[in-house]
Order: C-alpha cells, then structure tokens, then sequence
C-alpha cells in the first residue's frame, strides 16, 4: 500500500469532481478523483467519528463548532502539491476506513490500482473538512451532508482566500 504524506485537494468545474493531488514518501505524486457520490458516502462517516470523540460537558454541536473553528484557525498555508506526471491520476471507487483512537485511515481504491492510503489525526481531520466545505459550496453541491456544526464553524470565520469566479 501507498502512503500519503502531503495532499492538496482541488475542485476542478470541467470534471464536476475533487482531485487529490497526493505526494507519497517515495516523493511521487498522484491524482485520486473523488466524485460527488462518493463524498456523500464518506463525509457522514468522518462527521460522526468526529463527534463520538466529544469530552466535554458541552452539548455535542457546540463542542464540535468550537473544536472545528480552532482546527481551521490552525491550518497553516503550504506550496500545493503538484502532479508531475510521474504518479498515476484515477477516479477512486471506494474509500476503506480504519478507525483509531487518535486518528483515521483512508484507503482510497479502485480495480486495478493498488490502494492509497491516508492517515489524518483528528485536527488534520477537521482541516480537510474545513476544505472539502469549502470547495462544495463552490461546486454549488447539495449541502445536506454537512453537519450544522461545521457549517457554522465556517460561517463564523469567512475564508477571503477561496472566492467563487
């Protein structure tokens, strides 16, 4: 299995899609396609792993908004991972998740293709919501998946850097 170690996530309008433009340790990139189906598969499940990990006696939607909206603050700008052709680009059929304690595993596949993996703590889990998020509301995707935590997590804090055009 291939290991992850740096992503960039991107909504690309021509194909109605996400891409994951991954680096793995060997320092190969790839492109994993996610649909809009697929994320409505996925994005339930990372939500609720998420709030099964509450510890407060807060209730759990003010939990969950104050523990997203600090995990957003937190998310530093780095150089985009760019796709240099070397690496394979795939539509992902399926995700696999493997749930830890302190973090989750994703195991993107598809037939043919040897798994990619990708392990997000719960911090770096929250920050690539915060993302996946924000490229739905440009996508003009449905936003019913998302839970009302996270979006008011996001209305609290608007991001100038990702505009619609």
């Amino acid at each position: 299995m291939q290991e992850l170690q740096r992503i960039t996530t991107t909504y690309v309008d021509a194909e109605d899609r996400l891409r994951l433009t991954g680096e793995l340790n060997s320092g190969v990139t790839l492109e994993v396609w996610l649909s809009q189906r697929l994320l409505l598969r996925l994005i339930p499940h990372l939500t609720l792993w998420l709030e099964q990990r509450g510890t407060t006696a807060f209730p759990t939607e003010i939990e969950q908004a104050l523990e997203q909206h600090a995990a957003s603050k937190n998310l530093s700008a780095e150089a985009p991972v760019q796709h240099t052709g070397e690496g394979s680009s795939w539509l992902a059929q399926a995700v696999d998740m493997n749930a830890g304690d302190h973090a989750m595993r994703l195991a993107f596949r598809r037939d043919g293709e040897t798994p990619v993996t990708l392990t997000l703590t719960v911090q770096a889990l929250r920050q690539w919501l915060s993302i996946l998020r924000l490229l739905w509301v440009q996508a003009e995707w449905p936003a019913e998946v998302w839970p009302e935590w996270l979006t008011s997590s996001q209305q609290a804090q608007p991001d100038s850097t990702h505009r619609v055009h």
